[in-house]
């Protein structure tokens, strides 16, 4: 009589740089504080290209990887003392696919319930799956480190981005006047945000910072572009009280045109409780708020209808490392 845990169908990288391959490999086994979900999606994150690649190494992954940052599914069962899901909870979260945790491109996850929320009610698997990485990093840039208010004027670059489109829903639901950047042909997705669309290359800093703000600058910055885009933000911050927050603050900075106007800078690194083990309980805390936000009517995510399983992974990851998704793209992985 056989032992063996049942196999399931996953993506590995074995090399980075080489495609992901399709291979049967034992289910997880579960250990205290965890959750089995059946995964049913996968969202695609631009990290997991770069992961891939080789391009990535503050994700710290460990080869043979699972990859697959983002997860929607349903419980097949839980570890024993453990009750906030049960089998059959629909739930989603940015449960791994980074330092060592297997992440979703697979059959089954093991993952530690303080990750997880139930999944709202008003969207599907599909979208549940592209929401928990863009919604932390919005969250916790505007919430966490900027604490937004009611009545400040917020600026978000990259307004039809990823991060960009859900820190604008965010600001809005928190009563901020919201402006974003993007490009002409973005304007209107940026309006039916919520937002007034500033295109970034007709108007300098100066005169958006002028025609919006009577030139004494934006209360909250967030910048989700990084670079040259970084530096515009120093510039168009209020003067005393503004607050510049960035997801992408890779590059050297020159501080002094922050400092000059007497304002503050804070950095968002979303991956730190998966990589660290530390506070994951306020990454599930934060997608209750997706939740919320999702079922009260004030959250949409903009998806690409391209259909992908898991044995196309690689078209699909292909397609964001090239930039051609046209919102965020879902591996299906079963139903």
């Amino acid at each position: 009589m056989s032992n063996a845990s049942p196999l399931m169908q996953a993506a590995l990288l074995t090399q980075f740089g080489a495609p992901l391959s399709i291979a049967a490999i034992e289910q997880p086994a579960l250990r205290p504080g965890q959750v089995l979900v059946r995964v049913l999606a996968s969202g695609v994150n631009p990290l997991d290209t770069k992961i891939q690649g080789g391009n990535a190494a503050h994700a710290q992954a460990r080869l043979p990887a699972i990859l697959g940052i983002d997860l929607a599914g349903v419980v097949e069962a839980v570890a024993p003392g453990e009750t906030r899901f049960l089998a059959g909870d629909e739930v989603y979260g940015m449960t791994g696919g980074i330092g060592g945790v297997p992440g979703s491109l697979a059959q089954f996850a093991a993952v530690d319930a303080d990750l997880l929320a139930h999944k709202p009610r008003t969207l599907d698997m599909r979208q549940a799956a592209a929401l928990p990485l863009i919604f932390i990093t919005a969250w916790e840039g505007l919430v966490e480190r900027a604490r937004v208010q009611a009545g400040q004027k917020v600026l978000v670059h990259g307004g039809a981005g990823g991060v960009g489109h859900i820190a604008v829903q965010i600001a809005r639901s928190l009563g901020a006047q919201v402006y974003a950047t993007g490009s002409a042909d973005q304007k209107a997705l940026i309006e039916s945000l919520g937002a007034t669309a500033i295109d970034y290359r007709s108007q300098t800093v100066d005169d958006y910072v002028q025609q919006y703000t009577g030139g004494q600058g934006f209360d909250v910055i967030y910048d989700t572009v990084g670079g040259a885009t970084l530096d515009a933000s120093f510039a168009a911050a209020r003067r005393y009280v503004g607050h510049v927050v960035s997801c992408l603050g890779w590059g050297a900075h020159k501080l002094a045109p922050l400092s000059f106007r007497g304002a503050t800078y804070s950095g968002v690194f979303t991956l730190l409780p998966l990589l660290t083990g530390e506070d994951r309980q306020r990454h599930g805390q934060i997608m209750r708020e997706a939740a919320r936000m999702a079922d009260a009517g004030q959250l949409r995510v903009l998806m690409d209808g391209r259909r992908f399983t898991l044995e196309q992974v690689n078209q699909a990851h292909a397609l964001v490392a090239e930039g051609q998704a046209r919102g965020k793209l879902v591996i299906d992985i079963g139903q």
